[in-house]
């Protein structure tokens, strides 16, 4: 009876909170944060009593993953293995590299205890920046894909601080180690891309066919989750497991009914994972030893912030590098766990074991107030390009507003000017927007998704929207923006192929340009005007 009181009243608390905060514009994670802290104080919640409330809340990082691979397929990420192998790396090493020093020579930590505390505050919080940059549409942000890229290699890098922790404290060959652990993950990506290839897509397609969504929905749930387990079996996160599934199931015909299914679910085991967060937190420690923790939390954080940029500077523009670094600069749900771990294996005494934990929550109730205001702190060290859009808006009329200066943007720019045509060019990377400036072209730097830059390029007077990139959810953003300013907008985008086509039906896009049809139909041409 008192479980179902403590659920009821921590549903009704949730509520008020996030009531509360919507209103004062700020994340609900942090309205399940507070909740959990409070049920934890009045009804004595402990650590090894929220066991099951943990496993729960773990479904809820699972379904995020899982969410986020189905925005990436295998080709996107062949695209993004710079962001996770290279900028991933660097990372980790140098940052774990960084705190293990400081630990070592300014607080007197042994090398072995130095080494896994730097690797633990060199993760990030997948749960908490991933979420928060759904929310916003930033995940799609230059500095968004850095972030889910080095995220991406944090989950994968999880494995080797393990088994670091088991050779410092057990006596196993190393080499046999290294050797299982490639072997596991070679299988593991065998035996996921032969079940995404010849079975998943099937066995979802028999479950459409029944026209039932609670049967549909079933089938999703197993794919989710058998996947994480198959994951886990082989010793590789739920998470991991969870987000390759989702890139399997990016180029598949279910994949925006199945987004929009689970979402509700996610949200909700999300709020879970956040809720178990702040049952975690030792309240009478925390303000027993509140200086020490602060400093301690507000030190790691800058300093990673300051690692992250200084990592990603000589390689990205500098906003993004700074961008990218503030999202990065809190410590991840898992240290906890390895904290845990290293306390059990005498590495860590109980008390540092407590202090740092609690850094750890801290960190991760400061980031939805930093990933909120994240462009507004970035301006305050790096401001947009100075002519950001500021224009007047009565000198645009029966114009075309080219969305993007890539490739194709720079030849749909050329054949406009050639046959007299007035249009404006919008572009959100820096880049793109310099070269655009050089080429004397009518360019304004921001993000064509934003109401606000549409309505200054007078998107109700545009006798046509070209929309040149390729990125689904960036044509699904625009195309939304730009038809709910003006509903019988002239729109034409591009896609790669027929299952793209179909993907972008439901917005009601005047004319869809096929690559493969085109391309296909050009070569067709060709080959027959050759001589015989």
């Amino acid at each position: 009876m008192e479980q179902i009181l403590i659920v009821l009243l921590s549903i009704f608390i949730a509520s008020l909170f996030n009531i509360l905060f919507k209103r004062l514009d700020l994340p609900t994670a942090i309205g399940y944060i507070f909740t959990g802290l409070l049920i934890a104080q009045l009804f004595g919640i402990t650590g090894e009593s929220s066991k099951v409330l943990e496993h729960i809340a773990e479904i809820g990082i699972v379904f995020l993953m899982f969410t986020i691979g189905l925005e990436f397929s295998f080709e996107e990420m062949k695209v993004m293995k710079r962001e996770v192998f290279f900028y991933g790396l660097i990372q980790v090493l140098f940052t774990a590299f960084l705190f293990s020093l400081i630990t070592h020579l300014f607080f007197g930590f042994e090398t072995k205890s130095a080494i896994i505390v730097g690797l633990a505050l060199s993760l990030s919080s997948t749960a908490i920046v991933l979420k928060i940059l759904n929310e916003n549409g930033d995940i799609h942000a230059s500095f968004g894909r850095k972030v889910l890229g080095i995220l991406l290699f944090q989950d994968i890098a999880v494995i080797p601080i393990l088994l670091m922790i088991e050779i410092f404290t057990k006596d196993v060959a190393i080499s046999k180690l290294l050797l299982q652990t490639a072997l596991n993950m070679v299988l593991f990506f065998i035996l996921l891309y032969f079940l995404g290839k010849y079975l998943i897509d099937r066995y979802l397609h028999y479950a459409v066919v029944t026209k039932n969504q609670e049967i549909f929905l079933l089938a999703i749930f197993f794919v989710v989750l058998a996947s994480a387990h198959i994951a886990h079996f082989f010793g590789f996160s739920y998470s991991l497991g969870a987000f390759f599934a989702g890139m399997l199931l990016a180029e598949s015909h279910y994949k925006y009914q199945i987004e929009a299914d689970l979402a509700p679910f996610r949200d909700l085991l999300l709020g879970v994972f956040f809720f178990a967060v702040g049952n975690r937190i030792d309240l009478g420690l925390v303000l027993q030893n509140a200086p020490i923790v602060v400093a301690i939390t507000i030190a790691i954080m800058l300093l990673k912030a300051m690692a992250i940029y200084l990592i990603l500077l000589p390689f990205e523009q500098k906003r993004t590098a700074l961008k990218s670094a503030l999202a990065l600069s809190q410590i991840g749900e898992f240290a906890l766990a390895i904290f845990v771990l290293a306390q059990n294996n005498a590495l860590l005494n109980e008390f540092y074991v407590n202090i740092l934990s609690s850094s750890v929550i801290l960190s991760m109730i400061l980031t939805p107030f930093v990933l909120k205001n994240i462009s507004h702190i970035a301006d305050r060290f790096i401001t947009e390009p100075a002519n950001e859009l500021k224009i007047s808006s009565s000198g645009f009329d029966n114009h075309v507003i080219l969305c993007g200066y890539g490739p194709l943007g720079k030849v749909v720019a050329h054949s406009l000017k050639e046959r007299g045509f007035e249009y404006v060019i919008i572009e959100h990377d820096l880049t793109l927007y310099q070269e655009a400036l050089e080429a004397n072209e009518p360019v304004f730097f921001g993000n064509a998704a934003q109401r606000s830059v549409l309505e200054k390029l007078e998107v109700k007077k545009a006798c046509a929207v070209v929309i040149t990139f390729h990125n689904l959810e960036k044509i699904r953003l625009v195309t939304h923006a730009v038809l709910d300013m003006a509903p019988h907008a002239h729109i034409v985008a591009r896609v790669r192929d027929n299952k793209e086509y179909e993907a972008l039906k439901d917005l009601g896009i005047k004319d869809v340009v096929i690559t493969t049809e085109v391309l296909s139909s050009a070569m067709i041409d060709k080959l027959f005007s050759c001589p015989l």
